[in-house]
């Protein structure tokens, strides 16, 4: 993640059901849905504005570390979130086994 995201908090807006962050203005998010043991992430957006700034990627990396600290296990069903554990596989750590595309990343 770029040092600029460093002190932009993590929203878990469960109005919405998605985590984000706000950058000049604009939100980049994913949505999620939950249950007791698992957080599955379904869609990553960041408007055009945030295009190229690593937004995406810093609202991504910091719902990992949000999922990990609370012991919850991911499922990573967003195209984005699949592909950026793919080039951080320490993330994978966090996946839930049982996942169908585990053996992919």
């Amino acid at each position: 993640m770029k040092p600029e995201f460093d002190n932009i908090p993590l929203v878990k807006n469960e109005d919405k059901k998605r985590f984000e962050i706000e950058v000049n203005g604009y939100f980049a998010f994913i949505d999620y849905k939950e249950n007791s043991k698992q957080i599955a992430l379904i869609r990553t957006e960041s408007p055009k504005e945030l295009a190229g700034t690593g937004a995406a990627a810093a609202v991504v990396e910091k719902t990992l570390e949000y999922i990990e600290k609370n012991g919850k296990k991911l499922l990573p069903y967003c195209p984005y979130v699949f592909a950026f554990i793919e080039k951080n596989p320490e993330w994978k750590r966090i996946v839930d086994e049982r996942f169908e595309g585990y053996d992919k990343l």
